[in-house]
């Protein structure tokens, strides 16, 4: 019984610990307010900047996406003067682009095929990247994927949420998985995507 007793003390006390880290959080500066953010459990799909409606009276028509890439902030155009507003990472200094295209595909767990190029910046820094990996938890595309246009960009999930609002990609617009999930059910193959600087 004693022997029982133990194991279950024990089995607690790694819930407990184990509990504890996945709450552990952090801060980083949001470019975009000016101001550190907290951001919740490591691996959870919570993004640290809430996704909330915002009014729009801008040029684009309802269903659009639309990136601004300078307050690391995307915008789904809504009827009614209206945009689901959410926070995204961006493409590091170098790495920054703007165009227009359409959503060419959309992908559930995605896998991931690291460009030639990205594969060699890494190999440079000492790092191997793999030739391909399969779509999951771990897998740098997260969640869902929207592919845009004949490029080889994404609008993806992360299994990092906490760089959403930084920049830090190599191109692609990363969100949180929670975030990418809704984005996701609510846009088709087709969709416009602006990306602007």
């Amino acid at each position: 019984m004693r022997k029982l007793l133990g194991i279950i003390a024990a089995i607690a006390v790694a819930f407990s610990a184990a509990e504890a880290m996945a709450q552990a959080g952090g801060q980083f500066f949001d470019a975009a307010s000016k101001k550190w953010v907290s951001y919740g459990p490591l691996r959870g799909g919570k993004s640290p900047i809430p996704r909330q409606t915002v009014g729009y009276d801008g040029p684009y028509g309802p269903g659009t996406i639309i990136v601004d890439t300078g307050e690391r902030r995307l915008y789904h155009v809504q009827p009614g003067g209206k945009a689901m507003k959410y926070g995204v990472g961006v493409g590091r200094e170098g790495f920054q682009w703007a165009g227009t295209h359409r959503v060419t595909r959309k992908a559930e767990w995605p896998g991931w095929t690291p460009p030639a190029q990205m594969r060699a910046r890494a190999r440079a820094k000492g790092q191997t990247l793999p030739a391909y990996m399969e779509g999951g938890p771990n897998n740098p595309l997260g969640a869902r994927a929207l592919y845009i246009g004949s490029t080889l960009y994404r609008i993806h999930g992360s299994n990092e949420p906490w760089t959403i609002g930084t920049a830090v990609s190599s191109g692609c617009i990363r969100m949180a998985n929670e975030d990418i999930i809704h984005l996701y059910n609510n846009v088709g193959v087709g969709t416009r995507v602006v990306v602007r600087r």
